[in-house]
């Protein structure tokens, strides 16, 4: 048996969401994603879900152009924990374990905890995770998320990046 000596990278990072935890939650869903998510409709496809939305067990795909393919699956969906977490797999890269959790917070907004577990697949996926997941990759990355959730919700329309 071989191994692969494998650095797991773990990113956390905490959003201020301006709406209570009612309001967000659904909207962390591999379908209304594309609702707030800049470019995020053109990259996914649902392989299963029973109710069409994240719940327990939903399986989809996203693919990045120029990028591989990920398989995406719901291990957890608890909307009254405000917990969800997904476990993605990149062949041959990485496999990834993104845990949220949705809180209330002052002023009907909510607190979203996101954390990031990237364990590389290969020598391909260390370098991969040390590029792409970087720490300030990763920050940038969670500050358009919350830009463009909390924009979403104002206004009912996508934040572009030229806007930004």
């Amino acid at each position: 048996m071989t191994s692969i000596r494998s650095p797991r990278i773990t990113r956390h990072y905490t959003q201020r969401i301006e709406a209570p935890p009612a309001r967000v939650f659904p909207l962390l869903c591999p379908v209304r994603e594309a609702d707030w998510l800049e470019g995020w409709g053109e990259i996914v496809e649902m392989v299963h879900s029973d109710s069409g939305l994240a719940e327990d067990g939903c399986v989809f795909l996203t693919r990045p152009p120029g990028q591989v393919e990920t398989v995406w699956v719901i291990t957890r969906h608890d909307p009254t924990r405000g917990e969800v977490e997904f476990v993605r797999v990149t062949p041959g890269l990485l496999a990834t374990r993104l845990c949220i959790l949705v809180q209330a917070a002052e002023g009907e907004a909510s607190t979203v905890k996101v954390t990031y577990q990237f364990t590389p697949l290969s020598e391909a996926g260390v370098a991969l995770a040390r590029e792409a997941h970087s720490e300030e990759t990763f920050r940038r990355s969670m500050v358009w998320w919350e830009a463009s959730m909390n924009h979403w919700l104002r206004t009912g329309e996508l934040l572009r990046r030229e806007a930004a």
